[in-house]
């Protein structure tokens, strides 16, 4: 059965970082493409990032650019999301996504990102 248990979202204040992780199981996490997806309040899905199983392509949306780093560790299976000098627009729910933006195969449950001043 596929899990995808994500952590570390939370309030922040603006200019600050959170570490998002995604732990994966039930499935050979190296051998999937990840992504993570983000609905902003009043707003729908918007992907924020995406990594190739094989790391040779990374993709990420115009408005993290710069700010967010994916990664994973395959050994562990998880997946990584280091967000750094947030904004109040970065504020919603992150999922980690099993598969491509493309081709989506699993949501996790989400975690909350608030920003505040």
């Amino acid at each position: 059965q596929v899990q995808l248990a994500e952590s570390g979202g939370g309030l922040a204040q603006p200019g600050g970082s959170l570490r998002l992780s995604c732990a994966a199981s039930g499935f050979i996490f190296g051998d999937y493409s990840m992504c993570c997806a983000r609905q902003a309040p009043g707003k729908g899905f918007g992907w924020v990032a995406a990594i190739k199983d094989d790391v040779d392509e990374i993709f990420y949306g115009d408005s993290v650019k710069g700010r967010l780093t994916i990664s994973r560790d395959d050994a562990e299976s998880t997946l990584y999301m280091q967000m750094n000098n947030l904004e109040a627009e970065d504020t919603g729910v992150y999922y980690c996504v099993k598969g491509t933006t493309g081709r989506v195969e699993y949501w996790g449950a989400g975690s909350q990102v608030s920003v505040y001043s």
